[in-house]
């Protein structure tokens, strides 16, 4: 187990090293193990439909030996190793020309999938591996989602408003806090929901069919229609009136 973490130790020493200036450094970060899942999804979702074949092979294979491997987004590698990759993918019976994998990474770092920070050296050059949360054409298409996802969702219609209480609120505040039948002031503390269409009756908890009463009216209007309420109630204080 010791020698397995100064190994590591020493990958991370000699891959800090290779990091040239403060700013590449600023770059580095780290992913939990845990993290990978959601990173692997949005890759899939995001980043694949904007790569050719041979590119979504090439970013998996620098993926896996940065960031799975290192826990850094850092990876070193030649055009060589990375054209051997096509053959063993794509079971071709030659692996991409070096110059056909130039030309992928080319347009990945055009992509602003990878970028180049590092010298060339035997051992290849030091890329940075981007994900999707980095790549500016990718976070416009999860913004996108995630708007098209908001507008699907009509949270009038699909949230609780009578049992949680956050929501409670905001049909108080909606109706001003007061009765909708009596019109009397009320507070959080005396304020109740009436169900518009009663739930006997196929009503839901949604925004629109609640309306604040007091506890007095509630329970006087049962599950009767609203207006036969009203008007009961009108007729009544009517009656009242003539009365006096």
């Amino acid at each position: 187990m010791n020698e397995k973490i100064d190994q590591i130790r020493l990958l991370l020493t000699t891959l800090e090293n290779e990091l040239e200036n403060d700013q590449g450094k600023e770059f580095s970060k780290n992913f939990n193990v845990l993290e990978l899942p959601s990173i692997v999804s949005s890759i899939v979702d995001f980043l694949h439909p904007l790569l050719t074949q041979y590119e979504i092979s090439i970013y998996w294979y620098l993926f896996n030996k940065s960031i799975v491997k290192t826990g850094e987004q850092y990876a070193r590698a030649s055009t060589r190793s990375m054209s051997s990759i096509a053959k063993s993918t794509f079971k071709t019976s030659a692996g991409l020309s070096c110059q056909g994998t130039q030309k992928s990474i080319n347009s990945m770092i055009e992509k602003e999938v990878l970028s180049s920070v590092g010298d060339t050296t035997k051992a290849g050059t030091l890329y940075k591996v981007c994900i999707p949360d980095e790549i500016p054409i990718c976070k416009e298409l999860m913004k996108a989602q995630i708007l098209e996802e908001e507008q699907s969702i009509n949270l009038e219609t699909e949230l609780d408003f009578y049992n949680i209480a956050e929501n409670r609120l905001k049909i108080f505040e909606r109706d001003g806090y007061k009765c909708h039948y009596c019109i009397k002031q009320l507070t959080r503390f005396s304020a109740s929901l009436d169900h518009i269409q009663p739930v006997s009756k196929g009503g839901d908890n949604s925004f629109s069919n609640l309306i604040t009463a007091c506890l007095h009216c509630n329970s006087e209007r049962g599950n009767k229609p609203v207006m036969d309420y009203v008007i009961s109630r009108a007729e009544r204080k009517q009656t009242t009136l003539f009365e006096e």
